[in-house]
């Protein structure tokens, strides 16, 4: 009876143990799930006012500090100030309606008396600046200096820059509150569940029966961990997938930007940066006009705004300005980024910069309107080449008959200088186009600078004057006569266009350089410099980096060609010189040329210029030119010479005159393009039956090279000088053709 009085109360004694263990245990169990759940709860609700109230403060703060920083509010302030350009006062308007539109909505937010003192202060020096607009205003209006306008609207904004430190100040408290929180957290959880986990070892292996309620509390808090566990696995996967796109972004080829719904630039990659040569501080805040170049149309900028706002995207070509006032051309794609809400939450403009492919499709329309240049020069240069020929001869026969110093000896010379002008013109759209090569041989230079200088002083304003270089000097150079006195007209023309009406000096100079110039080639003759100068209004950088391009020029539409400097430009290259050009706003313009300079002797078996008297004959000499103009106007100057001249317009008779009588003639003097047969055949069919009969060929524009059989042809291009062709005919009839041959 003992024994079982004692076994129940063993048992009653075990029971209250059993039952004192498992009430133990569940609150053991109930006390530590409610523990760890509330912690979990502590860690959400930390993350969750992170992201929340905390984050929107951190983006309303960004935006005060924009617009009281950089681009924003107080610089167009004090840039209106100090440029007057009322655009930046506009602008500093429109930003205070959102700057006070941001400080409002904070203000509904917080109830901090520290941050609402410090918006309040921000506030009030945001108002104190809109007040002084008016007072800005009134003093540019007034005409006062920057000095007396920033007296009168100076404001103080030192208690502006606490206010937005103190805003910093709290928001970095509340993050860094929140941080330790979060970490508070998530160590009482962890130091939880290591008492859970003791005092449930210590539980089951005192009761067993404890052992399925601290498997369901285990599963429980397994499973929160696991949830968590996966969290934060998600935010690094997360982190690290949003480092690699910034590294994507960041090394891009192409330039990125992303701004925000009104413009402002919120990030730009490293390829944008250094297209445009801007630093990342300097363009963050601000809006892409400072890119704008002034070549897109307001229309496309209006259809940019049309699609985007519309929710599409916009492509296009954007001609851009760098930092260093250059240009770009870019290829731009501008697209809404959506939110998860179908809003638009920011732009993103992706642009390639397309600057070379543009530029070589230019080369090739260049090059196209080259082509074409050379095929109008070609198409016009015999005919119109016949038609100076006629004007140039005409002008010199009446010119012998007209009474020296006369009025009627003056306009004849002004026909001969507008046939010289309109000759220069054709050379040089031959040259031009490369149609129409020269023949370097000694000339002098300072020879060429008077004929140049006399032709130009008929047409020039008395205002302007002609320093040239002395006519007895000899600055011999290889070069090609013609092409020298193109180079010398087309720089002299444009040095009187350029002082126009003022009074001013044009100052030619021939001289041989002493040494071998900084660039050249060391040369046994040395080398000549010719420099045109001007007193002019001069160029900028700009101008003289292009002068050179073909169809450039500074003169009002329908003065100029663009093609006046190209050509001098290809004629010293072709001579083997170099061209400089050195010019300033203001300062006038020099030109200085290099040219392959000779020796003096190897001068002396030229011929004499055109301003020697022109030698007499009395041989017979057969003209041919289909021209009848030209034909009888040789004719006529020939025969005032003392020769017997036979003249015809019909290659076909002039062939069949000199097969019935080849002795007839002394000369032949013949057209190059003529119907029927060409100057070319002329001269070989009369070379077959004269194997000594010297030949002239005059031609307006030779295509090639000009075969004949026996001793080489004297070859004169149109318009031909008529005191030169005298000379011609002479060295020609005296056997000294090969001399004289250009």
């Amino acid at each position: 009876m003992q024994a079982q009085t004692h076994s129940s109360n063993r048992f009653y004694l075990v029971g209250f143990l059993a039952f004192f263990l498992l009430l133990t245990t569940v609150l053991l169990g109930l006390y530590l799930g409610t523990e760890t759940r509330r912690q979990f709860g502590e860690i959400e609700a930390s993350w969750a006012h992170s992201n929340g109230d905390v984050g929107q403060k951190g983006v309303w703060i960004s935006s005060i500090r924009g617009y009281m920083g950089y681009g924003g509010i107080i610089h167009d302030f004090k840039n209106y100030v100090l440029r007057r350009d009322e655009s930046y006062v506009e602008r500093a308007e429109e930003q205070v309606r959102q700057f006070n539109a941001v400080v409002e909505l904070y203000l509904s937010q917080t109830t901090d008396e520290r941050e609402r003192q410090a918006l309040f202060a921000l506030k009030n020096t945001i108002d104190e600046y809109a007040k002084n607009f008016a007072v800005a205003r009134e003093g540019v209006r007034l005409r006062l200096t920057i000095a007396e306008v920033d007296t009168l609207v100076r404001v103080d904004d030192r208690a502006a820059e606490q206010a937005l430190a103190d805003l910093e100040e709290v928001w970095t408290d509340a993050r860094l509150i929140l941080t330790r929180r979060t970490f508070a957290a998530v160590h009482q959880g962890r130091a939880l569940i290591g008492i859970g986990f003791i005092s449930i070892v210590a539980l089951v292996l005192a009761a067993g029966a404890i052992g399925v309620m601290l498997f369901f509390m285990f599963h429980d808090m397994g499973t929160t961990l696991k949830r968590l566990s996966r969290e934060l696995t998600a935010r690094r996967d997360a982190e690290a997938s949003e480092k690699r796109l910034a590294s994507v972004v960041e090394q891009s080829p192409t330039t990125i930007v992303i701004t925000d719904t009104s413009a402002h630039i919120l990030y730009a990659n490293r390829r944008f940066r250094e297209l445009t040569g801007w630093e990342e501080d300097e363009i963050e805040g601000r809006t892409p006009k400072f890119l704008q170049s002034g070549d897109t149309s307001t229309d496309t900028y209006d259809e940019l705004r049309r699609a985007l706002a519309e929710g599409q995207e916009w492509h296009g070509i954007f001609r851009n300005r760098k930092k260093d006032g250059s240009t770009y051309w870019a290829e731009t794609r501008i697209l809404p980024l959506m939110g998860p809400d179908g809003t638009v939450q920011n732009f993103i403009g992706i642009g390639e910069d397309i600057t070379e492919r543009r530029q070589a499709r230019e080369q090739v329309a260049r090059a196209q309107k080259l082509e074409a240049v050379g095929l109008l020069a070609g198409g016009i240069a015999h005919d119109f080449n016949n038609v100076l020929t006629t004007i140039v001869g005409a002008a010199h026969l009446a010119a012998m008959d007209a009474p020296e110093g006369s009025d009627l000896a003056g306009e004849i010379e002004q026909i001969e200088i507008a046939a010289k002008r309109a000759q220069s013109l054709v050379h040089g759209l031959l040259s031009f186009a490369r149609r129409e090569p020269g023949q370097a041989q000694p000339v002098n230079l300072c020879s060429v600078v008077q004929e140049v200088a006399r032709l130009l002083r008929a047409s020039l304003p008395p205002t302007v004057r002609i320093d040239i270089c002395d006519a007895e000097d000899k600055v011999m150079v290889l070069a090609d006569h013609t092409h020298l006195h193109q180079i010398v007209m087309n720089l002299a023309r444009n040095a009187a266009e350029a002082i126009g009406a003022e009074d001013g000096r044009i100052r030619i100079r021939a001289k041989t350089a002493e040494a071998t110039p900084e660039g050249m080639a060391d040369r046994p003759d040395g080398w000549v410099s010719l420099s045109i100068e001007d007193n002019g209004p001069g160029m900028s950088s700009e101008t003289r980096a292009r002068l050179f391009d073909p169809f450039f020029t500074t003169k009002p539409l329908g003065k100029g060609s663009g093609l006046g400097l190209v050509v001098v430009a290809g004629l010293v290259e072709e001579m083997g010189g170099r061209i400089d050009v050195h010019s300033a706003p203001g300062e006038g313009a020099r030109f200085v040329i290099l040219l392959p300079g000779t020796t003096l002797a190897e001068a002396e078996g030229t011929l004499p210029g055109a301003s020697a008297p022109a030698p007499r004959g009395r041989e017979r000499i057969l003209v041919v030119d289909d021209e009848t103009e030209i034909a009888a106007t040789w004719r006529r100057m020939l025969m005032r010479l003392g020769y017997r001249v036979e003249a015809y317009t019909s290659p076909r008779i002039a062939a069949e005159k000199l097969a019935a009588d080849p002795g007839r003639v002394d000369l032949l003097v013949t057209d190059m393009v003529m119907p029927e047969i060409s100057g070319e055949a002329l001269a070989n069919q009369a070379r077959a039956l004269r194997p000594d009969l010297p030949v002239i060929i005059c031609t307006g524009y030779s295509p090639g090279a000009i075969e004949v059989d026996g001793l080489p042809p004297d070859i004169l291009p149109k318009p031909v000088d008529p005191t030169h062709l005298a000379h011609r005919i002479r060295a020609a009839l005296d056997g000294e053709t090969g001399a004289a041959s250009r």
